[in-house]
């Protein structure tokens, strides 16, 4: 039986960064280009009638709010290309070491490397709350009761995942599981 466990972590490369990346990219070049029309008073979208519209104030809200739109997905479009978060947990029982490593923005503090011997280790817990907005979480809990956080952001897991990953892992490193009633 292998003694390193090895789970990767998906980052920002979601189908639905994606879908909104694109989304707000062409409703915003939509916005930018009907104020333009309005300013030059020329059609730019020949399905529209912008060049009727006024400048002040309706078309240069629709400048400013293109502006906006088309500078928010061009940040949603450097973390898919970054990747922002993504990485592995590596659990290894030979050398008795716990990594965590995540990519972040580029910069000096781009990696985040974290390792933590496996007998610093108390118990694996798991938080769940349900809700409007539910929350499914896997945590490392050491003896000084910090809690590192090992499963992605974002889309929460189905509550089976969770229990299974957090069984397995406890039984991996032979630790107690918490937080399962």
């Amino acid at each position: 039986m292998s003694k390193i466990r090895v789970d990767k972590i998906l980052g920002s490369r979601r189908l639905s960064n994606y879908w909104w990346a694109t989304l707000i990219l062409f409703g915003g070049l939509g916005f930018f280009l009907v104020g333009i029309s309005s300013y030059l008073n020329i059609e730019i979208l020949p399905f529209t009638h912008s060049s009727k519209l006024l400048f002040i104030p309706q078309g240069i809200v629709m400048v400013f709010y293109g502006t906006i739109a088309i500078l928010i997905s061009i940040f949603l479009w450097l973390t898919i290309i970054w990747d922002i978060g993504s990485g592995y947990n590596e659990f290894n029982n030979d050398k008795g070491l716990i990594t965590i490593f995540r990519l972040g923005f580029p910069g000096k503090n781009r990696i985040l490397k974290l390792n933590y011997q496996t007998n610093e280790i108390q118990a694996v817990k798991v938080s769940i709350q349900n809700g409007l907005t539910p929350k499914r979480e896997i945590y490392l809990k050491t003896k000084d009761n910090r809690e590192i956080p090992l499963t992605r952001v974002g889309e929460p897991l189905m509550l089976s995942q969770v229990e299974e990953q957090a069984t397995s892992l406890a039984q991996f490193l032979g630790v107690v599981l918490e937080g399962m009633e």
